[in-house]
Order: C-alpha cells, then sequence, then structure tokens
C-alpha cells in the first residue's frame, strides 16, 4: 500500500448507518416474497427457518447478495450510499474474492460474544471490527 495515502477509516456510527441501510433494502425485496410464499403467519412464527425457502430467501440469498457487492464494488448499497468502501489492509486495493467470503462468514465471530466482534469497532485504532481483522481489511471513507 501507498504510505504516503492517509486512509480515513471508517468509525462506528457511519458502519452502523451502512448495515441499517443494506437491512432495509434486504427486507424490501425478501418480505414480499416471504410473505407470498408463507403469508402472514411467517412473520407471526417463533420457528428460526420457516422451511426451504425461507432458508434460501432469508440466508443464503442476503450472504450471496453481499459477497458479490463486496466482490464487484467492495461495497454493499449501505456503504455506497454513504461513501464508504472495504479495502484489503495490505496493499489498499479491493478486497480479493477469498478475503470477501472469510468476511462475511467471520461475521458470525464477531456476533456470537454479545456483538463484541462488531463493537471492536468503536474501540480500534483503525476502527476493524474482528471480521475485518481475520479477514485482513478495513473499511474506509472513499474519497
Amino acid at each position: 500500500m501507498n504510505k504516503s495515502v492517509e486512509l480515513k477509516y471508517a468509525g462506528f456510527w457511519v458502519r452502523v448507518g451502512a448495515a441499517i441501510i443494506d437491512t432495509l433494502l434486504v427486507a424490501l425485496v425478501t418480505f414480499p416474497i416471504l410473505w407470498s410464499i408463507y403469508g402472514s403467519e411467517y412473520f407471526k412464527s417463533e420457528r428460526f427457518i420457516n422451511g426451504f425457502w425461507d432458508f434460501i430467501i432469508s440466508w443464503v440469498f442476503p450472504a450471496v447478495a453481499v459477497v458479490v457487492f463486496w466482490i464487484y464494488r467492495s461495497a454493499t448499497p449501505g456503504k455506497i450510499a454513504l461513501g464508504l468502501k472495504i479495502i484489503d489492509a495490505d496493499t489498499g486495493e479491493k478486497p480479493s474474492s477469498g478475503q470477501c467470503i472469510i468476511r462475511y462468514l467471520c461475521y458470525y465471530v464477531s456476533i456470537f460474544p454479545l456483538c463484541l466482534g462488531l463493537i471492536w469497532v468503536g474501540f480500534d485504532k483503525k476502527k476493524q471490527g474482528w471480521h475485518d481483522k481475520l479477514a485482513g481489511t478495513y473499511v474506509v471513507i472513499d474519497k
């Protein structure tokens, strides 16, 4: 990475904002489909997964969409809207496909212990969550 370029790391709250935008967009796409398949009872169910299509629409589709956005745009729509992008921590370039997949899977590592790996962004000097550290990425403000 060019050391003369000063990176501006994206902080906790702007990343929360991007996540909220992404969540709303996924909900706008998935909820009508889930409603058409399962009806209103789907939204009253206490089950974690309500069948094959629920798993595909609620878990697989969002995961694939996020990773594809990261690979091709270095950001999800929420990050794009807020002027953020994901970069490789070593080169400052787009992360590799492998890094994107690892980063997504490592969200679960960040979430399981009371979301501490996500909250870590607020305290880390380079604003990395555990998923960023494990994948070797930064989220920066895109100039």
